[in-house]
């Protein structure tokens, strides 16, 4: 299982992650907007306030989303030679 150690949320709906390894990358969950269960981002202040979950070692929301780190860090190895990439919308939350 992958490790999200750091992130931090931009207002046009990317996400920096650094992964335990010191993987890290830029991912882009705007066109998760789209799906009932993120729809509390679309006030981008809401997004914003993601915070790290030690426990699950993950990136979560107070709404309780959770997105799996190892997806996460799978579609950032995917796409090694991009900065950014679309999330093709199968970041499934975890919980």
């Amino acid at each position: 299982m992958h490790r999200v150690m750091d992130c931090k949320a931009f207002k046009d709906y990317r996400l920096w992650l650094r992964f335990e390894d010191g993987f890290e990358g830029t991912v882009f969950l705007g066109d998760l907007l789209e799906v009932k269960a993120f729809e509390e981002w679309l006030d981008v202040s809401k997004f914003c306030r993601v915070e790290l979950d030690a426990v699950a070692a993950t990136v979560a929301w107070q709404s309780g989303i959770r997105l799996d780190p190892d997806i996460l860090y799978q579609d950032l190895l995917s796409r090694r030679g991009s900065n950014e990439f679309s999330s093709p919308g199968r970041i499934p939350a975890v919980g």
